[in-house]
C-alpha cells in the first residue's frame, strides 16, 4: 500500500507560538484517516499547509510521493477539499455555483455537475437558490464542488460542524460511500471522536501542535474494550467454569487470581454466584467503564477534546 500523504517535521510558527510542531503524519492509499484533536490543536493549520494555502516554517510535505513545494500545481489538481465552512453565491442555484467552479477549473467533461450532485444527493435540489439550503445541504454541496474534477485525495476540515444528528449521519454515509465506491483516500479532521470512529480506518491524534499517536481504529478499539475483572481465590478453576458453564473463551488471566473477561458483559452477578457456589472466593469485581473518548481525554491530559 502506497503512502499518499507524508509530512516530515512539519512545523508552523506564528510569532513565538508553534501552531504545528514537528508533525510526522502518514496517510495511506485508500484509507479514511481521522485527524483528531481539540479545537485549536493545529488541525486546520496542518490542512492549510497540505493544501498549499500557507507555507510551513520548516519541514517537508510529500503528497503522491512528490514534494509539494516543488510540484504544487500538479499535485493540487489531484486533490479535492473543504476547509471550514464552504462559501457559495447564495443568490445562485447549486448548478450555477458549480458551473462557475467548473469553468475556473477548465473542466470540459459533460454531465460532471449532474454526476456530483447525484453523488451527494442534491440532484433534486439543483434549481433551489443556495441561500435557501440548510447547513447540511451546503456541506454536501461543498463536497460536490470538491469532487468536480474527480480527485484521488479528499481533505475535509470539520465537515460535520454545526450539523444536526441527521446531517451528521448523512455526511458519514457519504464519506464512507466515496471511500468504498471510488477507492478514494480521505483525510477528515474532527474534534469529536464519536462522530467519525464509525467510518475511519486509522487516526492521528494531535495536541498542542504535536502528533501524539497514529493507530488503526481496530487496534484502538481492542485496546479500549470493555471488560469484567474478577479477583478470585482459584483462577484455574474459575477459568474452567467460565468455559464449561458460560461458554466464555474470550478472557485472560492477568496475574495469579485476577481474570479479565471481554465478552458476556453484564452477567457478572451470575458469574459471581456460580463461582461462590463452587467454593471460589471472589474478593473483587470490577466492570470497566472506559470509552474511546476517555482514552483521548487521558492522552491529551484532561478535559474534553471539543
Amino acid at each position: 500500500m502506497s503512502i499518499i500523504i507524508q509530512t516530515t517535521n512539519l512545523t508552523k510558527i506564528y510569532g513565538e507560538q508553534k501552531s504545528v510542531d514537528h508533525l510526522n503524519l502518514t496517510v495511506q492509499q485508500g484509507e479514511i484517516y481521522g485527524f483528531l484533536g481539540r479545537n485549536g490543536a493545529g488541525k486546520t493549520t496542518t490542512i492549510r499547509m497540505l493544501l498549499g494555502l500557507i507555507k510551513p516554517s520548516q519541514g517537508h510535505i510529500h503528497i503522491f510521493g512528490e514534494e509539494l513545494k516543488e510540484n504544487h500545481h500538479e499535485i493540487l489538481k489531484r486533490i479535492g477539499s473543504i476547509v471550514e465552512v464552504p462559501g457559495f453565491y447564495e443568490n445562485l442555484t447549486a448548478k450555477e455555483n458549480l458551473l462557475i467552479n467548473a469553468r475556473i477549473l477548465g473542466l470540459k467533461k459533460k454531465n460532471a455537475i449532474e454526476e456530483v450532485l447525484e453523488i451527494v444527493g442534491l440532484q433534486n435540489e439543483h434549481k433551489k437558490l443556495v441561500g435557501k439550503y440548510s447547513l447540511g445541504m451546503k456541506q454536501r454541496l461543498g463536497i460536490a464542488r470538491a469532487l468536480l474534477h474527480y480527485p484521488e485525495l479528499l481533505i475535509l476540515d470539520e465537515p460535520t460542524n454545526g450539523l444536526d444528528p441527521i446531517g451528521i449521519k448523512e455526511m458519514r454515509r457519504l464519506i464512507k460511500r466515496l471511500s468504498v465506491e471510488r477507492n478514494m483516500t480521505i483525510l477528515i479532521s474532527s474534534h469529536i471522536l464519536s462522530e467519525i470512529e464509525q467510518i475511519v480506518d486509522r487516526i492521528g491524534i494531535i495536541h498542542e501542535g504535536r502528533l501524539l499517536e497514529e493507530i488503526s481504529i481496530e487496534n484502538l478499539q481492542k485496546r479500549n474494550r470493555k471488560f469484567m475483572e474478577f479477583q478470585v481465590s482459584n483462577d484455574n478453576k474459575s477459568a474452567m467454569l467460565l468455559e464449561q458453564t458460560f461458554g466464555i473463551s474470550d478472557f485472560e488471566i492477568l496475574e495469579e487470581g485476577l481474570i479479565r473477561v471481554y465478552s458476556h458483559i453484564g452477567i457478572q452477578g451470575e458469574i459471581n454466584r456460580h463461582f461462590v457456589q463452587h467454593g471460589i472466593e471472589v474478593q473483587r469485581i470490577h466492570l470497566s467503564e472506559d470509552r474511546l473518548e476517555d482514552y483521548f481525554t487521558s492522552l491529551v491530559g484532561g478535559g474534553t477534546i471539543g
